[in-house]
């Protein structure tokens, strides 16, 4: 699952690597990896996730700007629903000093809508900063989709921080707390703790090991009527150049 903008606790992310000058040099990042579950904003998608995806980001005058794309594919719950998923993202920000704002647009394309899959699309609206303790951010998504699958506005508050342990491993820890406002209804969906460990084994490469734990509370809301508390595990691989 992705560590952006499907972040469990990513982001669901939505995926953004950050450029650390102000040029316009452009950055990448290849990304691979494994999930014993797809959770998405607190619903179990499938089982078995295996994911590949790649994002570009650079930064002028002060502006951010990234880009990518993510493909997943997992045991669909039951015959006859998705299994493969690919979303496009992209997003600018800038850091006003108080907080880093930023918008960007999220388009998941469920191949064409084929096993029941009705493709979708977000812009979202994001406020971030550092505490000091932790680095908290709220990013508000709006469903674009006119199927009647939208879900009218989707929020997240999550707060993270990453401990250096010596110059190859970093410990990340971060927790989010999503809430709906679908249809005039103002519930919580999911409360979703993330840990993770980079492993940098060789320059510009790391291996993160991830447990996350997500704990249903919206069920009998919407698409939240049947979730559950989760437990997953998995690694991503990352190679940035």
């Amino acid at each position: 699952m992705q560590n952006y903008c499907k972040t469990i606790g990513a982001l669901a992310a939505a995926s953004a690597l950050v450029a650390g000058n102000a040029s316009a040099e452009i950055e990448y990042e290849l990304h691979t990896g494994y999930t014993s579950e797809y959770i998405f904003r607190g619903i179990d998608r499938g089982d078995d996730l295996f994911e590949v995806g790649v994002d570009a980001a650079t930064e002028y005058n002060g502006i951010g700007v990234s880009a990518g794309v993510w493909s997943g594919f997992f045991d669909a719950p039951a015959a006859g629903q998705i299994n493969n998923e690919t979303d496009f993202y992209g997003e600018v920000s800038y850091d006003f000093g108080w907080a880093t704002l930023a918008t960007g647009y999220i388009y998941y394309w469920n191949m064409g809508g084929t096993n029941g899959g009705v493709d979708d699309q977000e812009i979202y609206f994001s406020a971030s900063r550092d505490l000091g303790f932790a680095e908290a951010s709220i990013t508000y998504f709006w469903d674009l989709a006119e199927n009647g699958g939208g879900n009218d506005g989707y929020t997240e508050l999550a707060l993270g921080r990453s401990f250096e342990l010596n110059p190859c491993l970093t410990l990340n820890v971060g927790t989010n707390l999503g809430w709906c406002l679908e249809s005039g209804a103002d519930h919580l969906t999911a409360w979703t703790s993330k840990a993770s460990l980079d492993w940098g084994f060789v320059e510009n490469a790391k291996l993160s090991p991830f447990i996350a734990l997500s704990i249903a509370l919206g069920e009998g809301m919407g698409y939240w009527a049947q979730t559950d508390n989760e437990f997953v595990a998995g690694s991503m691989l990352s190679v940035s150049f």
